[in-house]
């Protein structure tokens, strides 16, 4: 009877003990909108969070991502989580302004965040401070067919005039020296952005993309003087063709350079290209000297202001930033991790080359359609595109985008 209470007592304060446990555990609430694939990166991801933490459960809340887009301005209002997925640069900075982000410069000091995500901090960064965290990237840059180089005899540039230079050998060779697919607009706002960045640098790009700068600036019409350089030699029916399309003509050897984003890769393996056949490059400097940034489009985690749980909530925004951390989450997603004591795939030729690219950026703009507001961004990709086809139309057009300018950032 003795040995039976004693038991009982045991299990009793066991209970009691479990009890308290499970009072201390503290929830963290986490929005995002992942689609099938990074969402199952990404439980594995906050497994190992909850498992250095685990007085800690993360709630995930996972939308579509058009439904996220509305949703996300709803519940900043309402009702709060404590972690958001969202975008870095201009994208961003509405939700800063309104004080709908919370600043996490004191994570990124506590952590070393500037020395290890250098080359993001300036597209997580506004009126000096820090809010969010980035936790990957891809790259774009110039993807081109070395079969065709090789028939054409030239070499792979290294600067815009050199690239001009080849382009007329390849001409020679019935070859498109860039191809493009413009029917959709935005792949041809990757060539903009590239020539802009490599003409007038960073700061001068994002002053443009939000609102600071006239279209019609004597910097902007030298961007597309250089756009015009390349123009007799880029795939004349663009206006009709996918970016799918375009990549066709690289991997059949009727084009042989293409400005695009990394995710590029497996449509050209795909058709038949290999590493051996597949080459990347990163865009040819224009003018000397300037700092080089990279066109990155970056996914990062905020702090709403309304978060309950913010102690808790910087804590994984530091997990998540860790180089382990994400070296095991991009290798997942197949993309490329902020970190730059990460590691990625050396067998992947693409990845290694757009990691060392990225790491060692001077900065990363988001993109033109990301960076611009979204009436903006159409507007522009409209008068891009109608330059390519008449280039003679320029000063209409900067006229054009200016007056939208001028009405859309009021």
């Amino acid at each position: 009877m003795t040995q039976l209470k004693t038991g009982a007592f045991a299990l009793t304060a066991a209970l009691m003990m479990s009890g308290s446990a499970f009072a201390q555990t503290r929830t963290l609430n986490y929005n995002a909108d992942f689609d099938p694939a990074p969402l199952a990166a990404f439980q594995a991801i906050i497994a190992d969070f909850e498992a250095e933490n685990p007085d800690v459960k993360v709630t995930l809340n996972n939308f579509d991502h058009e439904g996220y887009k509305t949703a996300i301005r709803n519940f900043l209002s309402a009702d709060s989580p404590d972690l958001a997925n969202w975008y870095a640069g201009n994208r961003m900075a509405p939700f800063v302004n309104a004080g709908q982000f919370m600043d996490v410069s004191d994570v990124w000091a506590d952590n070393g965040l500037s020395e290890q995500l250098a080359s993001a901090k300036a597209s997580m960064t506004i009126d000096g401070k820090q809010w969010g965290v980035p936790y990957t990237y891809y790259q774009w840059g110039i993807y081109y067919n070395k079969d065709v180089y090789k028939a054409a005899g030239v070499e792979v540039p290294t600067t815009w005039d050199g690239f001009i230079e080849n382009c007329a050998k390849f001409k020679a060779a019935g070859v498109d020296c860039l191809t493009t697919g413009s029917k959709a607009l935005w792949p041809i706002a990757g060539i903009f952005d590239y020539l802009n960045l490599r003409t007038n640098g960073y700061e001068f790009h994002m002053d443009l993309t939000a609102g600071k700068v006239a279209w019609t600036d004597d910097k902007v019409k030298a961007t597309f003087a250089e756009w015009a350089k390349v123009l007799p030699y880029t795939t004349e029916n663009h206006a009709a063709i996918d970016w799918q399309d375009a990549a066709a003509l690289l991997v059949q050897g009727k084009a042989a350079n293409y400005v695009m984003g990394n995710f590029a890769v497996a449509n050209f393996k795909e058709g038949g290209m290999t590493n051996d056949t597949l080459g990347f490059l990163v865009f040819p400097e224009i003018t000397a000297g300037l700092p080089r940034a990279e066109d990155a489009p970056t996914d990062t985690i905020h702090i709403p202001a309304g978060a309950k749980n913010v102690d808790d909530a910087k804590k994984f925004l530091a997990f998540v930033a860790r180089a382990d951390v994400q070296t095991k989450l991009n290798a997942a997603l197949g993309q490329l991790p902020t970190n730059k004591g990460a590691t990625v795939d050396a067998a992947d030729p693409f990845l290694s080359a757009g990691f060392e690219a990225l790491s060692s950026a001077y900065a990363l703009a988001q993109f033109f359609d990301r960076d611009a507001p979204a009436e903006m961004a159409k507007i522009g990709m409209e008068g891009f595109q109608e330059f390519m086809v008449k280039p003679d139309r320029l000063d209409a057009i900067l006229d054009r985008l200016e007056k939208s300018r001028d009405r859309i950032y009021k």
